[in-house]
């Protein structure tokens, strides 16, 4: 059987987080959103990160997409330290390494469906015509075939939220990053939302971290890592 790519000597794991501290300045005192966290996540796997409100869960994922930086430690993806990386070297690496899917879809009400999952491709100055081809054939793979012009305020919240996982993979990142993505969902909806990201997950080679406070949505992935305080209190494999 051929051996996981998170397995082979040399590939560095998708996601990795080294002591990393990050506090907020609140009027005269400090809140500590992370306290030493250290993780590491490997390529293909699907990991769900929980924990109360306040746990660190949203800083976990703004800090692995670039979005904000650590107050000390380190944060690699897919072998980069995000620090070490100038400006523009960063911008490229959360526009190519990176996908997100967000709670609320964060669609463009102008555009189609196709055209809002080729946008990643279309930012980055790629061919349009190559761009929604790529786009409807994610598109296709996320069963909406028949809503391929269709504008966003035509879509359920279940159809929104495939557009915007289709979005997140068209550019082949190497991590996604899916915040609370069953937050405004029904939970039929919910379970095939994320039930759907663990397949393209798997089938487009790219590594998921979930960020959710549903214990549905965790029980999907194969591996759960829960917060408190900034700290990891559990890390348990298990699951799809």
């Amino acid at each position: 059987m051929t051996r996981p790519a998170e397995h082979l000597p040399g590939v560095p794991p998708a996601l990795r987080f080294v002591d990393v501290r990050k506090e907020y300045a609140l009027g005269d005192g400090v809140i500590r959103a992370l306290d030493g966290l250290s993780f590491e996540v490997p390529r293909g796997e699907f990991v769900a990160i929980v924990g109360r409100s306040g746990s660190g869960k949203s800083t976990v994922l703004q800090l692995a997409a670039g979005i904000d930086v650590p107050t000390s430690g380190e944060v690699w993806v897919d072998g980069r330290e995000l620090s070490r990386l100038p400006d523009d070297e960063l911008t490229r690496s959360r526009r190519d390494r990176v996908g997100m899917v967000h709670q609320f879809f964060n669609l463009l009400a102008t555009l189609s469906v196709r055209e809002n999952v080729a946008l990643p491709l279309l930012l980055g100055g790629g061919d349009r015509r190559e761009a929604l081809r790529r786009a409807d054939a994610l598109v296709d793979q996320v069963g909406l075939a028949h809503r391929r012009e269709s504008r966003p305020h035509m879509l359920s919240g279940g159809e929104m939220q495939r557009v915007a996982i289709a979005r997140a993979l068209v550019h082949g990142p190497a991590l996604v990053l899916a915040d609370e993505p069953t937050g405004n969902l029904d939970s039929r909806s919910a379970g095939q939302i994320v039930e759907l990201l663990g397949r393209l997950g798997r089938e487009h080679g790219a590594t998921v971290v979930l960020v959710t406070h549903s214990q549905e949505a965790a029980g999907a992935a194969t591996r759960t890592i829960e917060l408190s305080d900034g700290r990891i209190v559990a890390d348990t494999t298990g699951g799809a």
